[in-house]
């Protein structure tokens, strides 16, 4: 029995209309998001991780090696083969270096209150204040690049987060993270109280912002004491997953093309 093109299209249409239909359910579809402040790390529930030490350059204050310094803005890869943008915006402070990756150890090493072997990524400092403190001794507030430090996805994704330290303890500070999606749509912006040490405690604040869909395209870290350095430790990430972001646009490829092609018939 001979059918033609348009008799054909309508039976394959109908034959996998209930798949494509399946697809379409289990995968998030555009929506008016909620977003969420997280605190903790294990509430983010992040399926990947951008640490960086991958990054392989790592400023070791007992040797410096300037080479290591960052530029301003940089590329960076995920464990799961995400693509980052990062930007650090510069500071009026012509005495800062610029931002670097650390290794936070005890003396004579670089300490924080992020956990022992984290590898910060750091906005600067100024090194005419700057040398590693011993155990005991009273922070002196050196300054640096305290200003935002902006993350930009190459895939939009359901959350993430990072712990934040202001480098100074002789005030408390509030610490910021703010929300984009791919139209730069404001998705949500929150703060918290943050108070640094130098104990290697782990106590850095954690902040992330969650979303019921994956919208997420950029997030902007940001103190309100931008005088001082900001850092962060390695990124938690709520990502969609490869296959299931393919998946999503050839379902609504093929969704699409069935429904246009039974308005036409």
């Amino acid at each position: 029995m001979a059918f033609t093109i348009n008799e054909l299209f309508k039976k394959l249409s109908l034959k996998y209309l209930p798949i494509i239909t399946a697809i379409i359910t289990i995968i998030p579809l555009p929506v008016k998001a909620a977003t969420f402040l997280v605190t903790e790390r294990a509430v983010l529930g992040g399926n990947d991780l951008v640490n960086w030490g991958s990054l392989g350059k790592v400023f070791n204050p007992s040797a410096p090696d300037f080479s290591v310094f960052l530029p301003k803005s940089f590329s960076a890869t995920s464990q799961g083969g995400l693509g980052l943008d990062i930007n650090i915006a510069p500071t009026n402070n012509p005495q800062v270096t610029p931002p670097f990756v650390f290794q936070t150890l005890p003396s004579p090493g670089i300490r924080s209150n992020f956990a022992q072997g984290d590898f910060i990524l750091f906005g600067g400092i100024d090194p005419t204040g700057f040398s590693p403190l011993p155990p005991g001794t009273p922070d002196p507030g050196t300054q640096g690049n305290g200003e935002p430090l902006t993350i930009s996805f190459a895939q939009p994704v359901f959350g993430a987060g990072t712990q934040i330290a202001i480098d100074t303890s002789k005030l408390k500070v509030e610490t910021s993270i703010t929300a984009f999606d791919n139209a730069n749509n404001l998705l949500g912006t929150f703060s918290v109280p943050n108070i640094s040490s130098l104990a290697l405690d782990n106590s850095a604040v954690f902040l992330g912002i969650r979303s019921d869909t994956a919208n997420i395209s950029r997030l902007v870290f940001s103190s309100s004491a931008p005088q001082y350095g900001l850092a962060i430790n390695q990124v938690s990430i709520f990502a969609i997953p490869e296959s299931t972001y393919t998946l999503a646009i050839l379902a609504f490829g093929v969704s699409g093309a069935v429904l246009k092609r039974r308005k036409c018939t």
